[in-house]
């Protein structure tokens, strides 16, 4: 199993149960794994060959942005979804946190491993 991943991915989104999170953009972060079998692009050269991870971060840009979810939790199912089904990804691990949202601690959110880890 090879993982290609994105670290640190920042978006601002709509997040949050409190009527002021309801009203201000917030800077979610993520730090994202995925399983994949690199071998056919590492001899082909050619990026069909792999799991293209500036189309995914796009694609996670754009839902993550036009999103209004009240939990991270619920956030990074969804995140989860759509890149195992659209992206063909068999396991992922997604760290997903929000800054600042606790006074004294740089960061809190979840982290979720979802599919079949390959061998």
């Amino acid at each position: 199993m090879d993982i290609v991943y994105i670290r640190d991915l920042k978006v601002n989104t709509i997040i949050g149960i409190y009527d002021w999170e309801r009203e201000v953009r917030q800077t979610v972060s993520l730090d994202l794994e995925m399983a994949t079998d690199i071998r056919r692009a590492g001899l082909s050269d050619h990026i069909d060959d792999t799991l293209n991870y500036k189309a995914v971060a796009k694609r996670l840009i754009g839902f993550i942005e036009a999103s209004e979810f009240q939990l991270v939790e619920t956030l990074a199912e969804r995140i989860a979804i759509i890149v195992r089904e659209e992206f063909g990804v068999p396991w992922l691990r997604l760290r997903l946190s929000k800054p600042g949202a606790v006074r004294g601690a740089r960061d809190v959110g979840v982290v979720i491993e979802r599919g079949e880890k390959p061998q």
